[in-house]
């Protein structure tokens, strides 16, 4: 079966959801990865559909019409003043035809962490959602063996480890890193290169200056031959070559590389 791609929202940031859908359509994508769960970005639309019946019937006719899946809703964070009770927004997610909640930890105390991830996957479970588990260098639990000693910790069989290419390249991982989980443990793949230059801040690097694939400085060979064949959602935020490419161009650009990565394979 061939890989599937997702176009993540950052990839375009502040884009209109509808828009979102019908650039990957029109520029071959598999599926869409929505942020329907805001975080309060400048400029992030809100796309709560909880909220907006009215856009929930958008979107599923937009997706109908321009062939695009739903792959995943986002942003579920782990911190202890945001909402405890996500099933609206998974309810609608998995409506549109969801199979994943994207999340990630902002907070330290791991314990609460682990408590709060085990009451979000059975609210998940209630809709046949897997919760996916990111460790962002920008967040609180950054590395890969933390996400992995979480995963055990809550012992949910629908929290699965969500490797993004860019932080497994900053965690320095290992085929042996890779292996020491089952295929099953893993979520989706968030795919970008990593630029060859990292001097400057590594926010404005995640969130503004990602790089396509193959013209970076990760492995990607290395971790796309040690994870298992899951859907990959590009998220691929690089503010100038948007500006340069425009949307669309960029998210044909962003799917072309990943094409010639794994063809390359």
């Amino acid at each position: 079966m061939p890989r599937e791609f997702s176009l993540a929202y950052l990839t375009l940031p502040g884009i209109d959801p509808l828009e979102q859908i019908r650039i990957a359509g029109e520029t071959g994508y598999d599926c869409v990865s929505l942020r329907t769960i805001p975080m309060g970005q400048p400029g992030e639309p809100q796309t709560v559909l909880e909220a907006n019946p009215q856009l929930f019937r958008q979107l599923r006719q937009q997706m109908e019409s321009c062939h695009v899946r739903l792959l995943d809703i986002e942003l579920v964070r782990i911190r202890e003043d945001l909402p405890e009770d996500y099933r609206a927004a998974f309810d609608r997610g998995a409506q549109l035809g969801a199979k994943h909640v994207l999340s990630s930890v902002w907070t330290k105390d791991f314990s609460f962490a682990a408590e709060r991830y085990a009451a979000i996957c059975d609210q998940a479970a209630e809709f046949g959602l897997d919760v996916n588990m990111e460790f962002p260098i920008v967040s609180c639990m950054t590395t890969f063996r933390e996400t992995v000693a979480m995963q055990k910790r809550v012992g949910k069989p629908n929290l699965k480890v969500f490797v993004d290419t860019l932080y497994a390249h900053f965690d320095r991982m290992t085929p042996e890193d890779f292996a020491s989980i089952a295929p099953e443990d893993y979520g989706i793949i968030h795919l970008c290169d990593c630029p060859k230059d990292t001097s400057g801040d590594i926010t404005a690097i995640v969130r503004a200056g990602r790089e396509y694939c193959g013209l970076g400085q990760a492995d990607l060979a290395m971790m796309l031959r040690a994870l298992p064949e899951h859907p990959c959602a590009i998220e691929l935020p690089n503010l100038k070559n948007m500006a340069l490419y425009g949307p669309e161009g960029h998210a044909r650009r962003c799917l072309d590389t990943a094409k010639a990565l794994f063809s390359s394979l």
